[in-house]
């Protein structure tokens, strides 16, 4: 077995090779006050928690096998619901729960451990100059919810991992990939660690539409907004990208060590852990 080495920490989960297979696994803590927006039921608070972690499997291009969940709960009647929601992402995306662990907590805390196989991880590295920049989905429709345009609740409380995209996307010969969960540009600006010399140049004007707000706004939240599990990959331009996925071309990879938006520097916006020092 041979473990990734340092250079590839910045990767979305860690990679154990197997001879020609590789294992990728990845975990993720959420708390009740930090991650999960007031309105949710605990089925969708059981949901996220898988849905957080196999979005990390999908942006290798991985396969998902098997989740463990761990959950300090604040109150025993919450668990059968919260089991509910787990389980059925699980099974819509083709993972089996396997276990984890219970305790009481003051707080609702849940611990998601998963693995993936594949036989071609794609990493946050291997971007060059002059591929095609891309995303799937739509970003910015979670942070919409978040500013009150409630048609877009569902994408905040049920986000949906793609993990058939992900593999789709390893297979027709993406260079390098990532989940844009804290947000577009900020991601960028951590897939561009990732690729010294390499920066990106963002079109605005193409981004997918949310046709139904203010246009400046809407273009902050697809910029700026996390919440989405959408994935953010790069390919040669002469790459085929398959038609029955939802993916749009939104700019290039350039040489540097920026992000531009329609030409301008962006701000590194985003969702972002604080602690108070």
């Amino acid at each position: 077995m041979d473990v990734i080495g340092r250079e590839h920490c910045l990767d979305d989960c860690a990679v154990f090779r197997f001879g020609e297979t590789s294992m990728v696994a990845s975990t993720d803590m959420l708390h009740e006050t930090a991650d999960f927006p007031a309105g949710m039921t605990d089925w969708q608070r059981g949901w996220m928690s898988i849905a957080v972690t196999l979005s990390d499997i999908a942006a290798m291009g991985a396969a998902p096998c098997f989740v463990m969940l761990a959950v300090g709960l604040d109150r025993g009647s919450r668990l059968k619901a919260i089991l509910q929601g787990a389980r059925e992402c699980c099974d819509r995306h083709g993972a089996v729960l396997a276990g984890g662990d219970l305790d009481a907590h003051g707080e609702l805390t849940m611990v998601s451990s998963g693995i993936g196989f594949t036989d071609h991880p794609i990493r946050r590295a291997g971007a060059r100059p002059g591929d095609l920049l891309c995303v799937t989905g739509v970003p910015g429709r979670a942070q919409a919810a978040l500013a009150g345009y409630h048609q877009y609740d569902r994408f905040l409380f049920e986000p949906v991992p793609m993990v058939r995209e992900g593999m789709i996307l390893a297979q027709a010969g993406v260079t390098s990939m990532m989940d844009n969960s804290d947000g577009l540009v900020i991601s960028l600006h951590d897939m561009m660690e990732a690729n010294p010399g390499c920066g990106y140049m963002v079109d605005s004007g193409a981004l997918p539409r949310l046709a139904d707000i203010p246009t400046e706004e809407a273009r902050e939240f697809s910029l700026y907004g996390g919440g989405d599990f959408g994935l953010i990959c790069t390919c040669p331009p002469e790459i085929v990208l398959p038609k029955d996925l939802d993916i749009q071309v939104i700019g290039s990879v350039i040489k540097g060590c920026d992000v531009l938006v329609d030409g301008k520097k962006a701000d590194i916006k985003g969702y972002q852990h604080l602690w108070d020092e």
